[in-house]
């Protein structure tokens, strides 16, 4: 399993380089994708297709390669290969037989937007590519909305604008989030803020809907602190001289939360009675 490169093809490790040039046959899910990266090596190894379409058909033919001593080499069209890509199958089939499986580790797209990101990496959720479908979409999204962990989405650059859309619609406006556009690329942009700062800025640039992109989506909160930062936005409002329903109204449009429970609460914190159940006053 050799990674390559998601765009600078400096970002190729040299083992990468030796093992391209020593198997009989490199699987790519696209061979003219590929073959433009070994022509710039110089690697003359044949090229095969190996795709989501074909991987079936083609496993009795690859394990008798393997069962002949051929070594073989997978890639995807860049990074890590299976990591929303073909092979796994493969990869089942050659272990099942007792076949070794190596990996070849380099570039990832995931990996190399969550290290730019500033978002928590301790635990996150890869989710790949989402639906085409609109409603399917916000279906796996409903899915997603109380994951605490970092969400990570590849996605198409025509379906970009609608998947913000969508995110804003079930995650709410005020989550934080990254585009990560082109890494490594000539026009590598690495943008962050609110969903609804992210769609508008999509929205009003197009050149920031086009090649490949990596969505981030920070984790939600938990319930402790999910209240804690609503009494906390609530309490900043109410102090700036804003009126009880006001600020209920404002709280409601960056948290998406009920506007009866914001005025109850914004009341109460007005009136004084929350000091009592927070135990302390929230930090200003």
């Amino acid at each position: 399993m050799v990674a390559t490169p998601i765009g600078n093809l400096a970002d190729i490790g040299q083992r990468a380089l030796a093992v391209l040039g020593a198997v009989e046959l490199v699987l790519a899910e696209d061979t003219r994708h590929s073959r433009r990266l070994l022509d710039h090596y110089a690697i003359r190894t044949r090229l095969a297709a190996l795709h989501e379409h074909n991987e079936r058909a083609a496993l009795p033919g690859l394990l008798e390669q393997l069962a002949a001593g051929h070594d073989l080499a997978l890639v995807s069209d860049a990074g890590t290969p299976l990591i929303s890509d073909p092979g796994f199958r493969l990869v089942r089939a050659a272990r099942a037989q007792g076949f070794q499986v190596s990996a070849v580790p380099g570039p990832c797209a995931a990996i190399c937007a969550l290290s730019v990101a500033g978002l928590p990496t301790d635990r996150f959720l890869f989710a790949g590519f989402l639906p085409a479908k609109a409603g399917q979409r916000r279906t796996e999204l409903a899915t997603l909305a109380a994951e605490t962990a970092t969400v990570v989405l590849y996605e198409a650059p025509r379906r970009l604008l609608e998947t913000l859309d969508d995110l804003v619609a079930v995650f709410g406006p005020a989550r934080r989030a990254v585009l990560a556009r082109e890494l490594t690329k000539l026009h590598e942009t690495v943008l962050d803020g609110t969903l609804a700062e992210l769609r508008e800025r999509l929205a009003s640039d197009p050149e920031q809907r086009l090649g490949e992109a990596v969505l981030l989506v920070a984790g939600a909160p938990g319930a402790a602190a999910a209240d804690a930062e609503v009494r906390r936005l609530l309490r900043a409002l109410l102090d700036e001289g804003l009126a009880v329903s006001r600020a209920a109204a404002v709280a409601q449009r960056v948290t998406g939360q009920p506007h009866r429970a914001l005025y109850r609460l914004a009341q109460a914190l007005h009136d004084g009675e929350a000091e009592s159940q927070d135990g302390a006053a929230p930090p200003a």
